[in-house]
């Protein structure tokens, strides 16, 4: 039970993601699979549907007792909260409204981000773009853990702690990983989600907000539907850097065991990567694949093979960019073009001469 990880150092390759090259590969030989671009139309109603149940949740349990609170939180709440985040996954890909309306999906994914209790929405798009794009690449992709958290959760009671502690480094990870300046959006989303949660704690008491919060907090750590934190890039086997399960938690977690064809088409809504997989089902049947979400975790504890270091890594091919995209700016700033705000501000330049440009003009 105290063995040590087997690994001193993350598995190094020199070689680029596979995920680009079998994307190509599958549009040539099946372009049929262009069909299933786009938006899933039903993520919306299903969405909305479990946020309205989590709201009536709070309402149910406000006056509950606290074995009762928590026993929710883990078997209904957290499932329902962990979902949450892989809408929210699903949702940062656009499939909500398409790409033509990327501020509709920012703001849905906030919607959808009310019954977490924790602001993570915005901050999740930013950082899962480029785990998409630079995977397992050093300093860009913060889904890798960190050198200490590989040095230091070694033994399997050590990597069953790291497991419960899951929340907290994907909350912090990325702070020490790959620091990015907050954006206007960002402040929006925590914004909006502190003044869900005070109005919470207002109507339906402090148990209310606690089983949301727990739920999120244990879904995320040693909970089944965690398993696939673990087994999306966990090094089940060394030449293969992404694993897929096919099994009945997909129904939980929107598809997002189908992690191969989501690497390979992430312009794919959730819903319909079966049929992915169904259209090219030679480009699927030979990888190594995942059963079972508690084998996942349960061999992630035990086998001296598997640890935090179990991860293909590579040298960055960028460098990190510290100021992201700031998507309302535009918008305050074409509201205040229309408002005449900077007619406004001109006409107040030249009668008072903020400037000094009077001055300026007598001496030259």
């Amino acid at each position: 039970m105290g063995q040590s990880v087997s690994r001193d150092d993350f598995i190094w390759t020199l070689t680029e993601q596979p995920h680009m090259s079998r994307r190509e590969a599958i549009v040539k030989k099946y372009p049929e699979v262009k069909t299933l671009f786009g938006v899933d139309p039903s993520l919306k109603y299903v969405v909305s549907s479990m946020v309205i149940f989590q709201i009536f949740m709070c309402w149910l349990l406000q006056d509950a007792d606290w074995i009762l609170i928590l026993l929710e939180g883990y078997l209904c709440g957290g499932i329902i909260n962990h979902a949450m985040t892989l809408a929210i996954h699903d949702i940062s890909h656009n499939t909500a409204f398409g790409n033509k309306h990327p501020l509709k999906n920012r703001f849905f994914g906030m919607w959808a981000n009310l019954p977490i209790a924790v602001p993570i929405s915005i901050s999740f798009k930013k950082y899962h773009v480029e785990h998409h794009r630079y995977l397992g690449e050093d300093g860009l992709d913060t889904d890798v853990p960190t050198t200490f958290e590989a040095e230091f959760f070694t033994t399997s009671p050590k990597k069953l702690l790291w497991l419960a502690l899951q929340p907290f480094f994907y909350a912090f990870r990325p702070l020490i990983i790959y620091k990015k300046a907050p954006t206007d959006m960002e402040i929006l989303n925590a914004v909006i989600q502190i003044s869900f949660d005070l109005a919470i704690l207002h109507f339906f008491g402090l148990k209310s907000l606690i089983y949301l919060l727990f739920g999120t907090i244990i879904s995320m750590g040693l909970h089944p539907s965690a398993g696939h934190f673990i087994s999306e890039h966990y090094a089940f086997k060394e030449d293969q850097e992404t694993f897929s399960y096919y099994g009945l938690w997909n129904l939980c977690t929107f598809n997002v065991g189908y992690h191969v064809e989501h690497h390979d088409f992430p312009y794919i809504p959730g819903r319909d990567l079966p049929k992915l997989r169904a259209m090219a089902p030679d480009f699927y049947e030979n990888l190594l694949q995942h059963t079972s979400m508690m084998e996942i975790l349960t061999e992630f504890v035990m086998n001296p093979s598997m640890g935090p270091y179990a991860r293909l890594k590579r040298k960055p091919r960028v460098d990190q960019q510290f100021y992201g995209n700031y998507q309302l700016f535009e918008y305050v700033e074409g509201f205040l073009h229309h408002i005449g705000i900077y007619r406004l501000q001109k006409f107040a330049g030249n009668v008072f001469d903020l400037n000094n440009n009077n001055e300026n003009k007598k001496l030259n």
